[in-house]
């Protein structure tokens, strides 16, 4: 019966302990092997950096009526005087009408000359106008208006309570106000990821940093694209627990012990709590920080151990980081694997008697 048992082993989850420290670097394999400590915990708790450059912090608010290239404006100039520049004689202003803002940004006004439009206000833009026009007539009066034209504008897509196309307006000019405007999220906020691509610049923040670092609430700019959409992390949990499935992050960081609670906790008939481990491809300079090397090459394969049993080890649990890709396995304990020997032993021993019974019959 024994031989039978060698020969065809027995049905189990995953290796064993052993098992997975055969394949360690100290045995001419090719993972090593660390248990969790307080300095490894340190060492390997990297979460991914989220936030914006300077170029999309440093943008100021944009007016609700700023003018694009492409916009149409009308121009109204009223002079002083009974010959003036633009103004015909007896006549009580000059108006300049379908001024179209060209590629770069600009208009031709004759006697001003091509002014900057694109990115100014209609105030703005009357200002300047006026003040290149007093040098060669007195007094004059200009009126800008915008005739044709939506102005800035974004669009807003993925989770969010209504997709649309959006025009930045005075309520909407920053980041947290326009996802209001387009219905708030439709996702858990814990795991809300917002991105913003603007010329051609692609920059992401957690949903929950725009009211927890004020400076996140950026400036909108016409031509803005914002993807609302969920955190895609994800660990793959295997051997003795509750469930084996992937599992992916409901927070932005998951601890090992929340990781095991998140799949039902170790399965009570068969899991070894000495046997927890955390499988990994580490970065090459997170590895060398946590092996205390400087000679290593590229990624490495890394497993750690959690051992629930030892003093500290539920703390050890809960602070050490669950990473994008990780793959959690527990062991089963010696004695499940015990247990099922004897059943197997047992259940050859009655299918033999069995036969036995029958052939002597």
């Amino acid at each position: 019966m024994l031989a039978v048992l060698a020969g065809c082993g027995l049905p189990r989850s995953g290796p064993n302990k052993r098992e997975i420290y055969a394949g360690s670097v100290q045995k001419q394999g090719d993972a090593f092997i660390v248990s969790v400590n307080p300095r490894v915990t340190r060492a390997t708790a990297v979460y991914p950096a989220l936030g914006f450059s300077k170029s999309f912090l440093n943008a100021g608010l944009l007016g609700s009526d700023t003018i694009r290239a492409g916009d149409t404006l009308g121009l109204t100039v009223f002079e002083n005087v009974d010959d003036g520049l633009l103004v015909p004689e007896g006549a009580p202003s000059s108006v300049l009408e379908e001024v179209q803002v060209d590629g770069d940004g600009f208009i031709f006004v004759p006697y001003a000359g091509r002014i900057r439009a694109a990115g100014n206000t209609p105030e703005a833009i009357r200002r300047i106008i006026t003040n290149r026009l007093e040098t060669q007539t007195p007094e004059p009066q200009v009126q800008v208006r915008r005739l044709q034209g939506d102005g800035a504008t974004v669009s807003v897509v993925g989770g969010v309570g209504a997709q649309g196309i959006y025009a930045i307006e005075r309520p909407t000019r920053t980041l947290s106000a326009m996802l209001a405007r387009a219905g708030g999220i439709g996702i858990p906020s814990d795991v809300a990821q917002v991105t913003v691509i603007r010329h051609g610049q692609q920059e992401t923040v957690w949903f929950e940093d725009l009211y927890q670092v004020p400076s996140f609430d950026i400036a909108l700019r016409g031509g803005d694209r914002i993807l609302v959409e969920q955190d895609e992390r994800s660990f793959t949990a295997l051997g003795a627990t509750g469930t084996q499935q992937l599992v992916p992050f409901e927070r932005q960081t998951i601890s090992a012990i929340e990781a095991i609670a998140l799949v039902g906790g170790l399965n009570t008939n068969l899991a070894d709590p000495t046997g927890v481990f955390v499988f990994r491809n580490e970065a090459e300079e997170i590895a060398e920080q946590v092996l205390a090397r400087d000679d290593l090459q590229g990624a490495q394969r890394m497993v750690y151990v959690l051992d629930l049993t030892e003093p500290n080890g539920m703390f050890e649990a809960r602070d050490f980081a669950i990473r994008d890709g990780d793959t959690v396995f527990v062991t089963e304990a010696p004695y499940a694997q015990w247990q099922k020997t004897l059943a197997a032993i047992t259940g050859t021993a009655g299918s033999a008697n069995s036969l036995a019974s029958l052939s002597g019959n």
